[in-house]
């Protein structure tokens, strides 16, 4: 259902944000973000030769995730095309930190920790979110297929995950009964 329709206005910012997943040859798999902020007026800016073009984006950077099936990052690689400041690509070393560590329950907590405030880039640690999701997203049939083969019997991990996918709901019922457990 689309939104309502709007009263009078006029566009000023587009902030677009688009995550990919790829399986790779190797049996990895790569998750890419790209966020782009582009106004459309001109703004000044010391930075970039005084004056940011309308259209030109103020933001313009990328994430890419290399991870295995089970959410452990093996290589992460980020870069600041366009940015306010000329120091802002200085920072994107610091998301090496990244590798090693597993996309999983406290992914949030984690990005925070290690990228906020001056330990970070904002608008990097907030592409985290939506390549996470991204990442379930990507893998979800081989997880699946990986799982049946295995059928060790385990809750799988994405109950009790979300409303719908509440270990009492319907959904649960209906898909992984054998996990099912009914309000008494």
């Amino acid at each position: 259902m689309p939104l309502p329709p709007p009263a009078p206005r006029r566009k000023a910012h587009r902030r677009e944000v688009t995550c990919e997943g790829f399986e790779r040859d190797d049996g990895l798999w790569d998750i890419e973000g790209r966020m782009t902020d582009v106004k459309t007026y001109a703004i000044e800016n010391r930075d970039r030769g005084g004056l940011i073009p309308a259209g030109e984006p103020l933001h313009d950077m990328a994430l890419r995730l290399t991870i295995s099936l089970d959410g452990t990052i093996h290589q992460v690689e980020a870069v600041i095309d366009h940015a306010p400041f000329s120091i802002c690509p200085r920072i994107t070393g610091a998301f090496k930190q990244l590798e090693g560590q597993r996309i999983g329950p406290g992914w949030n907590r984690l990005v925070r920790r290690l990228f906020a405030g001056t330990q970070g880039c904002t608008h990097l640690m907030e592409l985290l979110g939506p390549i996470a999701t991204t990442a379930f997203q990507a893998t979800s049939s081989a997880r699946k297929a990986k799982a049946a083969a295995e059928d060790n019997g385990r809750e799988p991990g994405i109950i009790n995950s979300c409303h719908a996918l509440a270990a009492d709901g319907e959904v649960v019922r209906d898909f992984w009964p054998a996990h099912y457990h009914p309000k008494e």
